[in-house]
């Protein structure tokens, strides 16, 4: 993503601006949840996943029937996806 150092200065009240530019490109807007996690005196901030992140990654899944015999073989032919799983994870 961006690679330069920015700068910025924490106010009175303890809050800091997220310079437009990171914003813009993560897609904060008011409400964006976020995680903070302290490592010695480092933070790290993450935009955490809405429900429609989530669910536009389900989308993604594919979805097919496999049929399983009662000795667990199934066709790779017929399920070429579950088998791609099964044999490269």
């Amino acid at each position: 993503m961006m690679d330069n150092v920015m700068t910025g200065k924490m106010s009175q009240k303890g809050q800091v601006v997220i310079p437009a530019i990171i914003r813009k490109a993560l897609g904060l807007t008011k409400g964006t949840e976020l995680s903070f996690k302290v490592n010695g005196d480092e933070i790290t901030i993450k935009k955490l996943p809405t429900a429609l992140d989530w669910a536009n990654l389900v989308k993604q899944i594919p979805i097919e029937d496999v049929e399983i015999d009662e000795h667990g073989n199934y066709d790779p032919k017929k399920s070429p996806e579950f088998h791609d799983w099964m044999v490269n994870g």
